[in-house]
């Protein structure tokens, strides 16, 4: 598996299939356990994601890792961490629909090699992307669906979080759910 992943990292390096690839500095292909039975998908890399090449390092990332462990669940710990889009938007833009559609077969391939038996899609893109284009995070986040044999589940982006620290709470459950789910031995 972990060949695979890396074969499939080496690819991505050169790609060159929409214009962010003038303005990077890194592909953040994502980290983790490349066997992950959860996997997580954000939108796009911001700006020290790009610096480092790593995925949901910058202010997010933290809050993103200070909510997970609250409830117990570790990024060195049977998950694996990505985004749709593996390059930055310059000024941390959303990702266009023709950006996301470049980088989608990269995330089909990490899908298909980690296989894992739940996606949480962290943010409103990733979500109407992987769930349903008609997903509303207020209305939908925290419920888990099934599709395509997988548990998917979209929660609060930690950016949006930072912007409105009131849903913190309601994000906060969310995690709690998916920590039932996982420990309740649903996978």
């Amino acid at each position: 598996m972990k060949k695979d992943l890396a074969s499939l990292q080496e690819e991505m390096q050169q790609c060159q299939k929409c214009e962010l690839f003038k303005t990077r500095k890194n592909i953040v292909f994502g980290e983790g356990i490349s066997e992950a039975q959860v996997l997580f998908v954000g939108e796009a890399p911001g700006q020290t994601e790009d610096e480092l090449g790593l995925p949901f390092v910058g202010r997010s990332g933290q809050l993103l890792n200070k909510m997970l462990a609250a409830v117990g669940i570790y990024r060195t710990q049977n998950m694996f961490i990505t985004n749709i889009v593996k390059c930055r938007p310059p000024n941390n833009a959303d990702p266009t629909q023709e950006q996301q559609n470049a980088c989608l077969k990269y995330l089909e391939r990490q899908i298909e090699i980690i296989s894992p038996k739940v996606i949480v899609c962290v943010g409103r893109i990733a979500a109407s992307s992987l769930i349903d284009p008609r997903f509303k995070m207020t209305k939908d986040h925290g419920k888990i669906t099934k599709k395509c044999g997988k548990y998917l589940m979209g929660v609060f982006h930690p950016a949006a979080l930072l912007r409105s620290p009131q849903n913190k709470e309601v994000a906060f459950k969310d995690f709690l759910t998916l920590k039932n789910f996982i420990e309740e031995g649903l996978l």
